[in-house]
């Protein structure tokens, strides 16, 4: 007997393949989702889905001939390791594949749920699917993120994030070489014009500002250090592409696919690596980083082999 699910396309996979997308919407391999839509069995607004479709804001219909209980927090596959806690805050290294909080449509892993089945309470504090989140990674995007499990944190971090006074540090690999070698980006982002799921430096968009330092060149790319002042949806992806140097492996926004597949990516090139803030209690500076996850640690590899022929 076949079951059937309908499924609005969650703003954290628009663009993604529809094989990458459909396998982390639904917490299975990525072979299995390509088996479902060759056989036709994926449906985005009445019409049939291929494995190498972006995925576009709709609805989805997947006839599943195998179907099993869905739960509301699929495991999250090599965990999410927490690498600082205490009374007020807990600091999160987090896989990618993983929403920070739940959102219409997304039946993924979440922060929340995730730190929630763990036993940690959140703070009670903002809305309530997103209690104690005070910032955001992308779902594509791994590595730190900081929860508030008391209201007094969480008031403080959202100051903190709102006056610009947390250091958030990204490591990210942009094809091309980055002229000049360092620089700030002052580009105002809003909503594409004509994809919804895309972002775009617009002249009507909010103030988004990204300082970056090359860190290293090699033949194709450049491995860059990136500072925010602001966190904007999705604005260094947006801010490289503007500059002609999209994020190694980020299709949506003009990656090469086929440096993207000679690498083994199937997501943009791109990790929060360190996160610095006062203590929004204590006032104690926390410092944490978090080490490049394997998928990105193996394209570099692969890269600076290319450099050494």
């Amino acid at each position: 007997m076949s079951e059937i699910r309908r499924l609005s396309v969650p703003e954290g996979l628009l663009g993604e393949r529809a094989d990458t997308g459909l396998a982390r919407l639904l917490g299975m391999t990525r072979t299995k989702a390509a088996d479902l839509l060759d056989e036709g069995r994926v449906l985005l607004d009445g019409t049939t889905v291929s494995k190498g479709h972006r995925l576009a804001p709709g609805e989805l219909e997947i006839t599943l001939s195998d179907p099993r209980p869905v739960t509301s927090e699929p495991v999250i596959a090599g965990g999410l390791a927490i690498v600082y806690e205490d009374p007020d805050i807990v600091v999160i290294d987090k896989p990618v594949g993983v929403a920070a909080h739940p959102s219409p449509g997304w039946t993924g892993p979440t922060v929340v749920g995730t730190l929630a089945a763990g036993g940690t309470t959140l703070a009670t504090a903002g809305p309530a699917e997103r209690q104690g989140i005070v910032h955001r990674l992308d779902v594509g995007t791994s590595g730190l993120m900081v929860v508030a499990t008391s209201v007094e944190a969480y008031r403080g971090l959202k100051r903190a994030f709102k006056e610009r006074t947390v250091d958030k540090v990204y490591h990210a690999l942009a094809q091309g070489h980055i002229d000049p070698s360092e620089g700030t980006i002052d580009a105002p982002i809003g909503r594409h014009p004509t994809a919804d799921y895309r972002f775009a430096v617009t002249s009507d968009g909010r103030p988004s500002v990204t300082h970056y330092s090359v860190v290293e060149m090699m033949p194709s790319a450049s491995l860059l250090e990136i500072h925010l002042e602001t966190g904007r949806t999705h604005q260094i992806r947006v801010h490289m592409s503007a500059m002609h140097h999209p994020l190694v492996g980020d299709l949506t926004y003009g990656a090469d696919p086929v440096l993207a597949e000679r690498l083994g990516l199937t997501r943009q090139w791109l990790h929060a690596a360190r996160l610095g803030f006062a203590h929004p209690v204590t006032g104690k500076r926390i410092e944490v980083s978090s080490e490049y996850p394997d998928d990105l640690a193996e394209a570099l590899a692969r890269l600076r082999g290319e450099s050494e022929r």
